[in-house]
């Protein structure tokens, strides 16, 4: 065979080669946008938490905490100096106290004064009593005198006593008037414009008075209740003076250092969270078969370890993900959709990890 033969047979059969591997990848479904649809790929990414101290301001005190430390919920990281706010406390809970102290001495000067109105009421109601019995005596007195006075000026008349007798009649019913006349008064007084059967308006007015105390009482009540609440706006503002970790995770980095003056929000620490998740892009036709909430599993590309995950959202991706003028295999443009996927915390898997998920790992609810 002349090698111009030998020549042209080897190049026939590297064309039929090329032919027999193109249709092969065509009909086999090997071309890379059907190796794309069939496993997808994405970076095991952690959740960064901004940690800042809220709505207090101040020196810090102490670290607690370095950088790369494995922290729980509720460690606390970092503390603020908490001289101005315990003098505060202090100063609060004094006048505290004292409104305490006042409350207390009202109400006993109230129940005193309730029990010197009632005894007051008792003893001018037995004075009103007495006068009363001695208006009603004198008015007898006078009744008899005038009896008297009638009797002996008729005894006078008829020449049976002497003028003298009926003078001394005449001077004795005097009396008597005048007697009357001052039992009235008297009882007048003591009645102090109250009528029959009506509290006397003194043992009234005291009575309010007293009642005032009252009104004292619930104002000196009402300021302690504001101090109270001052009080527990300055315990939380005081505990707040402690940063504590939202969750569990590693600190990444330190903002704020010893003291240095830390403003209110502005972040002091980075915490990287157990909450870790990835992203892969999907077709149209992988989307429709998903959901929120179904399960994924896949492998890390290095070690082959598998990790269990959830679809937390599935959106549509951005226009860089989709594919583009796809005709390989007769397609035209394909719209992309994102799923991340929040995986369970595994032994041996971390941030920066490949995970790889193929359709088998997708179809799973």
């Amino acid at each position: 065979m002349s090698p111009q033969e030998k020549a042209k047979k080897v190049g026939l059969f590297f064309i039929a080669l090329f032919i027999i591997a193109g249709l092969t990848l065509m009909y086999t479904g090997n071309d890379a946008v059907v190796q794309g649809r069939e496993k997808k790929e994405g970076i095991l990414t952690a959740e960064e938490v901004k940690i800042s101290f809220d709505s207090v301001k101040g020196r810090l005190l102490k670290e607690n905490v370095r950088e790369g430390d494995y922290v729980k919920k509720g460690d606390v990281l970092m503390a603020l100096d908490p001289t101005d706010t315990n003098l505060s406390i202090e100063k609060l809970k004094a006048e505290i106290e004292a409104l305490d102290a006042q409350i207390k001495s009202l109400e006993t000067s109230k129940d005193i004064s309730h029990f010197h109105v009632d005894t007051q009421e008792v003893q001018s109601s037995r004075q009103i009593d007495q006068q009363r019995a001695a208006l009603n005596s004198a008015r007898a007195t006078l009744k008899n005198r005038e009896i008297d006075y009638a009797r002996k000026n008729e005894l006078f008349a008829s020449g049976a006593i002497a003028m003298s007798a009926v003078d001394d009649a005449v001077m004795a019913l005097d009396v008597a008037r005048a007697n009357v006349m001052q039992q009235e008064e008297n009882l007048a007084r003591l009645l102090a414009g109250a009528s029959q059967g009506e509290t006397l308006p003194t043992i009234v007015e005291e009575r309010k008075r007293t009642e005032n105390m009252s009104n004292d009482i619930a104002a000196l009540r009402s300021q302690r209740t504001q101090k109270e609440v001052q009080l527990k706006e300055l315990e939380v503002a005081k505990d707040r003076l402690l940063l504590r970790a939202p969750e569990d995770g590693k600190i990444l980095s330190i903002l704020q250092k010893e003291g240095e003056m830390v403003a209110p929000s502005v972040p002091a620490i980075i915490l990287e969270s157990d909450r870790m998740y990835y992203d892969i892009y999907i077709s149209e036709e992988q989307a429709a078969k998903l959901k929120e909430g179904y399960t994924v599993t896949g492998k890390t590309v290095a070690g082959g370890l598998t990790v269990l995950g959830v679809i937390r959202v599935l959106s549509k991706a951005p226009g860089f993900a989709d594919l583009r003028q796809t005709r390989e295999k007769g397609q035209a443009d394909l719209s992309s959709f994102r799923a991340r996927i929040y995986v369970e915390p595994t032994d041996g898997v971390i941030p920066g990890m490949t995970i790889g998920v193929d359709n088998n790992g997708l179809n799973q609810k």
